[in-house]
């Protein structure tokens, strides 16, 4: 993978465990020459993890809408900003543009990243890794939740698994280099059938 879009937080949460396991991340995309794809944010776990990959020589990418130029929150340092005119054109690029797909702890704008390109797998739209960095067991909730989905027959179980879950950004790169992506259409026809 030569680039990987992390979707992470405007804000860096409750307990600076959240924006250690963010510097470890960032420095390890760095170390192994992995690009940086983000928000373009210069504040919260956004800005931290631009920091980290800057500090030990990484490239980073920031796609950012230019509405958020008005309210100063992009990061001014980074290797290279896309500007883009609206939230779900800055989707579409970053998920262009990148190998691999990393949500650590966030809100709203975090979960609707990481489920839009969740669904895109789940259609076929594209074959690449989709990661979460469980960071303090942030996504226990929600994994809890598509394990009722999942039990409840509203989640495939090959969508289920599609989701690499890990607490160490060293074990989660790892799984997503060796990520293989398996194309499934039977669920659309047993959807049909029921």
């Amino acid at each position: 993978m030569k680039s990987i879009a992390v979707f992470c937080g405007s804000r860096k949460g409750g307990s600076s465990v959240y924006e250690q396991d963010t510097c470890h991340l960032g420095k390890r995309l760095a170390e192994e020459n992995i690009t940086l794809v983000y928000g373009g944010g210069g504040i919260g776990l956004m800005g931290v993890l631009a920091d980290a990959v800057l500090e030990y020589g990484g490239k980073v990418i920031g796609v950012i809408p230019h509405f958020f130029n008005e309210k100063e929150v992009g990061h001014d340092k980074i290797s290279e900003t896309v500007w883009v005119d609206s939230m779900s054109e800055r989707k579409t690029k970053i998920a262009a543009i990148s190998d691999g797909f990393i949500a650590l702890p966030g809100g709203l704008g975090t979960l609707d990243e990481l489920f839009e390109v969740l669904v895109y797998s789940q259609l076929n739209l594209h074959n690449k890794p989709v990661g979460i960095l469980n960071t303090n067991r942030f996504y226990n909730p929600i994994l809890s939740q598509l394990e009722k989905m999942k039990e409840e027959d509203f989640l495939y179980e090959i969508h289920y698994d599609m989701l690499l879950v890990e607490q160490s950004p060293l074990q989660l790169l790892e799984k997503m280099q060796h990520f293989t992506y398996i194309q499934n259409q039977d669920w659309i026809n047993k959807i049909k059938k029921k």
